[in-house]
């Protein structure tokens, strides 16, 4: 695992500010936030992403030139953008953040996992 470098997590925490009512949480090593069970808003290596509506993801991707996040080549995870460097350090990702929290509110709620081994029944 290639860890973020330290500005880029800087930012994240900065604009994780901006939605406090999302959990934070750690997926393949890296810091993400989530709502209802849902993740909205991360890191991954050197990359900072995002998961939009498909309204928004489009629009995002037509004004920035983003690209789809794949965490592994030829593996794209659909509703989720990488943010431009240039328009990470610009005073929209704010709104964009934003966007993001309020798509994965929209979503309906993810049942939460029950930990432990499975019993007998559910293997």
């Amino acid at each position: 695992m290639t860890p973020s470098p330290a500005e880029l997590v800087a930012r994240f925490d900065e604009l994780a500010s901006v939605v406090p009512e999302a959990d934070r949480r750690w997926m393949f090593g890296y810091p993400t936030c989530v709502l209802r069970g849902h993740m909205f808003m991360g890191l991954h290596r050197d990359s900072f992403i995002l998961r939009l509506s498909d309204a928004d993801r489009s629009d995002f991707q037509d004004r920035y030139t983003a690209t789809s996040f794949e965490p592994m080549p030829g593996r794209p995870m659909r509703e989720y953008v990488v943010v431009p460097p240039a328009v990470l350090g610009s005073d929209d990702m704010a709104g964009w953040v934003r966007r993001a929290r309020d798509h994965a509110a929209a979503l309906p709620p993810k049942p939460p996992k029950k930990k432990g081994r499975p019993s007998d029944a559910q293997r």
